[in-house]
């Protein structure tokens, strides 16, 4: 994953589509799901790690 959008795709291949109009509360309910994806087994530590980086990144930006 290297990018919000990368994140997204994965979580459609879970039937997760992340859609509130709110770009902050997606990337924090994307979170969330990422979160449960790792506690299923599902999801890679590392890959956790990278996505949490992207979406923190993303988050700053927005609140600058």
């Amino acid at each position: 994953m290297k990018s919000v959008y990368d994140i997204q795709q994965f979580l459609k291949n879970y039937g997760t589509f992340i859609y509130t109009g709110d770009r902050q509360a997606d990337l924090m309910l994307m979170q969330d799901e990422l979160k449960e994806l790792f506690l299923a087994n599902i999801l890679e530590r590392k890959d956790l790690q990278i996505a949490t980086l992207i979406l923190k990144k993303e988050l700053s930006e927005i609140r600058k």
